[in-house]
């Protein structure tokens, strides 16, 4: 049995938490949130983002950092990416030298182009730094529906430990060693999915939902083997297949957020609507930096962030797309003459 901490109980740390109990583990939650803390304590259950998923009587609530980190064998990071930075800092003094941290979140740095590894690393150095990725939802996980993830760490030892104590009968997990592939899948496919959720709110079929999520894959892939990312992590759990859940379904925020702004709605009143932190709209940016650093064409993604921050209707955007110069598929695929 683990003794673990997962710091943020939010719906996926919920989830987590849920699953790493079912699987025999000792786990303590936290929450910087006073008023989450009280609730959780309780009602045994997060009645706003994961309502109908009850926490054991056993499992830990706290507001105390340094209860959830010290004694524990691996720590859990589940706070969104826009905090990861700031929690991490404040996590320094209590990390052990060694201690495992799996961070759960996806998302980049706008300021500094950094991964969520990467930000956690370079604040807490003494950190093992490992991340847990895939087409995972959290509503679907903690009502124990069959999920695949892959964790990506830096050893062998630690990924298949990591793996050990995660997979059951109902979360199958492989490793990976390409932590930057990972983390790359993850955070560019909410990019995709706000331009999904956009085609849907303008009233687009199938087709064009297939379009964006093929063509956002070769964006994605793109730029991910140029900054030193596996293309095998693209076509993978972490790549095609966290895109095709996150685009698709009803319990994506990112995609929601798109679907209300492809109806009407600015971003920030589609993210006022949806209430909970739109990863997409934050790595928007930074993704369309990436693309310029590394020279690498990504229309889809440029496309995002006109309309997200220079006011231009999704209609346009998509015309734009549709209307661009005419080219082959796959530019590594040559003409037998």
């Amino acid at each position: 049995m683990a003794n673990v901490g997962v710091l943020g109980a939010g719906s996926w740390g919920t989830a987590l938490s849920v699953l790493l109990h079912d699987n025999g583990h000792q786990v303590t939650i936290w929450s910087i949130d006073e008023n989450e803390v009280k609730m959780l304590e309780e009602k045994r259950e997060h009645e706003l983002k994961l309502p109908g998923v009850k926490l054991a009587e056993d499992m830990v609530i706290t507001g105390d950092l340094e209860e959830a980190i010290r004694g524990k064998d691996f720590l859990v990071l589940a706070v969104p990416s826009p905090y990861t930075r700031s929690t991490a800092r404040n996590m320094k003094p209590y990390v052990a030298e060694g201690q495992i941290i799996v961070d759960v979140a996806k998302g980049i740095e706008e300021s500094t182009l950094m991964t969520l590894s990467r930000q956690i690393e370079e604040e807490i150095p003494q950190a093992d730094v490992a991340v847990l990725s895939g087409p995972s939802h959290a509503e679907e996980v903690g009502r124990r529906l069959p999920t695949t993830c892959v964790i990506g760490a830096k050893t062998r030892k630690t990924a298949e430990y990591l793996q050990s104590v995660f997979i059951s009968r109902v979360f199958r997990v492989y490793t990976s060693p390409d932590i930057l592939g990972i983390e790359l899948g993850g955070s560019l496919k909410n990019v995709i999915a706000l331009a999904a959720g956009i085609a849907d709110g303008l009233g687009y079929g199938d087709n064009t939902k297939a379009a964006l999520i093929t063509r956002g894959i070769a964006e994605i892939a793109r730029l991910g083997v140029k900054m030193g990312g596996r293309i095998e992590s693209f076509t993978g759990l972490t790549g095609i297949g966290d895109l095709i859940v996150t685009c698709a379904s009803v319990h994506s925020r990112n995609r929601k957020a798109g679907y209300l702004i492809g109806k009407g709605l600015t971003m920030q009143e589609a993210m006022d609507e949806v209430k909970m932190v739109v990863e997409g709209v934050y790595s928007a940016k930074a993704a369309a930096r990436l693309a310029e650093k590394y020279e690498v064409s990504m229309p889809i993604v440029e496309e995002v962030n006109n309309v997200l921050f220079e006011e231009k209707s999704p209609a346009q955007a998509v015309d734009d797309l549709m209307q661009r110069e005419s080219r082959s598929e796959n530019q590594s695929l040559i003409w037998e003459e």
